[in-house]
């Protein structure tokens, strides 16, 4: 049976509504509407009505701020309803059903919830159609049914087998351009003759689908960064100032690459971004740099005085851009942005404690009109933003010390959401190996979904009209709660000492953040466990599902670390095998669905 309740702030706390009519008046134009009401809806599966109507007033309400209600009581109003799209995260729905569970100490039940809007006014049909262009994100959510359903389950297609790209080793170059297209690569043609060669030379089959979206993942830019790596083979500046510095940078790479070396090196945007590092390294005026092979923040070793004694510690720094998640779902876009910059150092083991935001946008001041087409306009975009951002650093608990927004017409093409943390750790606590064959996988922390598929290419391509609606599955939602979890269990030093290398899931899912950790992975897809059925072996090798991290242990602690995570809440067990040969194997359902040589 599927219980149903409506939550709905009293007039005199309706800020929610008061704001958002007072948008829709002033920004949208709408002076007809003259009353707006919000309402959460909660739609309950698997619970006794006892539990329920205790969950009403315990959990779903604040009798204080709250009324509620079984039926919806529209008084003649325009009513339509918001739910996220299957498959998205919904934090909402996700905590009410712990909390319910933790009420029960039973089974957890199933939740889902949605915003119901009740509109007032002489309202035409294009009226009332703007108001839902205005606060439905079809990247996110769609408008849901006002009908109860039977059942909340939602029947998933089974998928049975990962196909293989049938004569792709000789495909002519129309073809390969064909199927650049059909596949919606973010890599280039070139690219996919290369990827072509490997197969037909060195492998000698036709690859999996599998196979094309990982490689796919690894080469766009949001991971090797090959806009920063373009060879640069003309340069001219007018700015003296600019000059100047270009030509302190040309000898600076004399200085640390050597004349002849310098002259046949390319020069690129990441030479120039990494060349003062590199000149400070080479005149040995950076001992206190931390290098190793585990590659998860900037980190250096700092003297910290704790009670008097001096210790050494690690510090870390890392920044982190979300400019297209935040363009698509600004909510989602800049909470993912802080989360993903806080489990970069957390993957080193490493306690983020401080934050920085800086933002670019255009003039959020302009009307709704002057909005681009098939973009978000600025002012919902600096708002929600700015919202998802607080959000997920109130909710892990972190203090962004400085938050700026530049605005810039430059902006309105692309937004810039740039996150940054500063971390630390005593260095005892700190243990870096190279894994070995033989050592274990764990993945720890949220499970898989296809929020985010498609994430690290999507951002690597350029964008059209078309964009808003046809990049649902990149949209990533976080877990602050989650991922605040896993910030605890790294504080246990007897946790940190067991993990040899340890990788955060960002960009790329599996197929990254348990592909670098070691040359040689036997990775068993059938062992990741799902938010829900459906997902096929492509699907679970690069969903970029939050709160998520790669832990190699020894063989031996395996089951310690995953003693500790459970004491923490936090789910914990074994996908992955290191293994001597320097292959990436991925199996699901007894297929072997990657096999790729770390060479290539």
């Amino acid at each position: 049976m599927v219980y149903r309740v409506y939550v709905e702030k009293k007039a005199e706390l309706a800020h929610e509504a008061n704001g958002l009519l007072s948008e829709l008046r002033n920004l949208v134009g709408l002076q007809s509407l003259t009353g707006l009401r919000v309402i959460n809806r909660y739609d309950v599966e698997h619970i006794d009505g006892a539990l329920f109507d205790k969950a009403v007033r315990t959990i779903f309400s604040e009798p204080q701020l709250d009324t509620v209600s079984a039926e919806l009581d529209a008084k003649g109003g325009i009513v339509f309803a918001v739910e996220p799209l299957p498959g998205q995260f919904d934090q909402r729905a996700d905590s009410a059903a712990q909390c319910i569970q933790l009420q029960s100490q039973g089974d957890r039940p199933t939740v889902r919830s949605a915003k119901v809007y009740v509109l007032e006014g002489a309202l035409s049909e294009e009226d009332v159609a703007a108001v839902k262009k205005y606060v439905i994100n079809a990247v996110e959510s769609r408008e849901a049914t006002l009908e109860k359903p039977e059942t909340l389950a939602i029947e998933y297609a089974i998928p049975e087998k990962v196909a293989t790209v049938e004569g792709f080793i000789l495909l002519d170059e129309a073809g390969l351009a064909a199927l650049l297209d059909t596949l919606g690569l973010a890599m280039d043609l070139d690219d996919l003759k290369f990827l072509q060669a490997y197969f037909r030379d060195e492998e000698k089959r036709d690859p999996t689908i599998t196979e094309i979206r990982v490689v796919d993942t690894y080469w766009s830019d949001h991971c090797r960064h090959t806009t920063f790596s373009t060879h640069i083979d003309d340069v001219k500046i007018d700015d003296p100032a600019v000059a100047a510095a270009y030509r302190r940078y040309l000898a600076a790479r004399v200085e640390v690459y050597g004349e002849e070396k310098a002259a046949k090196r390319p020069q690129t945007l990441m030479d120039i971004a990494t060349i003062g590092t590199k000149v400070l390294k080479k005149r040995g005026l950076l001992p206190e740099l931390d290098e190793s092979e585990e590659i998860n923040a900037c980190s250096i070793h700092v003297t910290a005085k704790v009670n008097g004694e001096d210790q050494d510690w690690l510090l870390m720094f890392k920044n982190e851009t979300h400019n297209h998640p935040t363009e698509i779902e600004p909510f989602g876009g800049a909470a993912t942005c802080i989360g993903g910059c806080i489990r970069d150092p957390l993957s080193g083991r490493a306690y983020v404690h401080q934050a920085m935001r800086v933002t670019g946008a255009g003039d959020p001041r302009k009307s709704l009109a002057e909005t681009v087409p098939g973009k978000l306009p600025q002012r919902k975009l600096c708002q929600t933003a700015a919202a998802g951002y607080s959000s997920y650093g109130n909710q892990i608990g972190l203090a962004t010390g400085h938050v700026a927004e530049v605005y810039h017409d430059g902006y309105v093409a692309k937004r810039l959401e740039c996150g940054a943390v500063v971390a630390a750790a005593p260095a005892c606590n700190v243990r870096r190996e190279r894994p070995a064959a033989g050592d274990v996988v764990v993945l720890l922390g949220g499970r898989t979904g296809r929020d985010g598929i498609g994430g690290a290419t999507g951002s690597s391509k350029s964008h059209n009209m078309k964009s808003l609606t046809t990049m649902a599955s990149e949209v990533q939602k976080g877990n602050a709660p989650e991922e605040r979890k896993i910030q605890r269990l790294f504080r246990n030093p007897a946790v940190t000492r067991l993990i040899k290398r340890c990788n955060d899931f960002g960009a790329g899912g599996v197929s990254v953040a348990i592909g670098e950790l070691a040359d040689g992975l036997a990775i068993d897809l059938d062992a990741v466990r799902k938010k829900y059925d459906g997902l096929d072996g492509t699907e679970l090798a690069i969903s970029e599902s939050q709160e998520r991290m790669a832990v190699v242990v020894a063989a031996e602690d395996a089951d310690k670390f995953i003693a500790y995570a459970s004491a923490e809440n936090l789910e914990a067990y074994r996908v992955a095998v290191v293994t001597e040969e320097a292959r990436m194997v991925m199996t699901w359902k007894g297929q072997t669905i990657a096999d790729l040589s770390r060479d290539f």
